[in-house]
């Protein structure tokens, strides 16, 4: 498979490509600075520079031709201003699937937020967070040229992974790896099946690959 990230340079996004690339797939990045290229490199994907905060849809298209699944995992991280879970969590978002949609690629992963509702209230920098998260979610989902997946972490650790899960539609709060997220991830892209479902992800008792195929056709 040829699968094209979006936020390449981040850390479950890093993850991800790692195990892509070292089980045969064809993986590309897509990152901000020129260079961050040389980290995705030494991983086996290739680095696309472009910046999805100010690049049109038919430049974004222009770079998911011909591959068979995309995955959005960018953000705009902690610490940054409102502005930028507008412009990243929420546009961004929303600026690949609508250019995945015109490249016609069907596959369509999505890491969301735990809590993601575009109802959310709250004034608060997390609470405009989880609103533009809702908001991307819920474009994605009205999209039906997409097979897409939602997958909404818990709180992110840097813990080693352990490779065992909880992915359900609803787990409850609770602490998941990133090593972790990014092996579901990389079973998710594989598991068509999966297709329709907005999926929570902490750290339990099934291996990756039991969990995720318990879920699909749900």
């Amino acid at each position: 498979m040829r699968i094209v990230i979006a936020g390449g340079h981040g850390q479950i996004a890093l993850r991800l490509e790692r195990l892509l690339a070292a089980r045969g797939d064809e993986v590309a990045g897509i990152i901000r600075k020129r260079e961050q290229a040389e980290d995705l490199q030494q991983l086996g994907a290739e680095p696309i520079v472009l910046d999805l905060e100010s690049a049109s849809v038919e430049e974004v298209a222009q770079r998911l031709e011909g591959a068979d699944a995309a995955v959005f995992a960018a953000g705009a991280g902690p610490g940054s201003e409102v502005g930028r879970k507008e412009t990243v969590d929420k546009a961004a978002a929303v600026l690949f699937a609508d250019a995945a949609v015109r490249a016609g690629v069907r596959r369509f992963v999505i890491v969301s937020s735990m809590g993601a509702d575009p109802e959310h209230e709250g004034d608060e920098v997390f609470d405009v967070y989880l609103r533009a998260k809702g908001e991307a979610d819920a474009h994605v989902r009205g999209l039906d040229a997409l097979d897409w997946t939602v997958l909404r972490p818990g709180q992110l650790i840097d813990d080693a992974g352990t490779g065992l899960v909880r992915l359900e539609a609803h787990t409850g709060r609770g602490p998941v790896p990133r090593d972790d997220v990014a092996a579901v991830l990389a079973e998710l892209v594989d598991t068509p099946a999966t297709a329709g479902l907005t999926l929570e992800l902490i750290s339990g008792n099934a291996p990756v690959s039991v969990a995720v195929k318990s879920v699909a056709g749900n």
